[in-house]
């Protein structure tokens, strides 16, 4: 899946703007301007979808972009460990079987799901492999 979601920009009074992401409630934040709104705007949905993984919820798809919304994508290596998640409640894959097909203790399983965690994204990527998924990282104009 491709972890990039729509928002809306508010413009607050005096000034500034604040952000909402329709697809996932609670991914709030806000900023001086645009520029810094939409900068912030990466953080708070990277925060609350790792909140999704911590109480054990489904990742939400993202919806298309509608006309005047922004595309704001989670870091590269959240994206991963959405995946890897999100991979893992599909086929059933408790923690301790993900250790075991690793070689590694059910703590660094625990870490390589942990958004808020440093992981090398080359573990997150073994992991996916060991599920039978692959890691593609594409770019865009921003």
């Amino acid at each position: 899946m491709r972890y990039a979601y729509p928002c809306n920009l508010h413009p607050e009074q005096p000034e500034g703007f604040y952000v909402t992401f329709p697809d996932v409630p609670g991914a709030l934040t806000s900023g001086k301007d645009r520029a810094e709104a939409l900068d912030l705007a990466e953080d708070a949905l990277a925060i609350m979808l790792g909140s999704y993984v911590e109480r054990r919820k489904d990742i939400p798809a993202p919806s298309p972009a509608q006309e005047g919304q922004h595309l704001v994508p989670v870091p590269p290596v959240v994206a991963a460990k959405l995946d890897l998640y999100t991979a893992m409640r599909r086929q059933g894959i408790a923690n301790h079987e993900l250790a075991e097909r690793l070689g590694i203790s059910e703590l660094a399983v625990g870490e390589l799901l942990d958004t808020e965690s440093r992981s090398h994204i080359e573990q997150v990527e073994s992991a996916l492999r060991s599920l039978g998924r692959s890691l593609i990282v594409e770019s865009h104009a921003a």
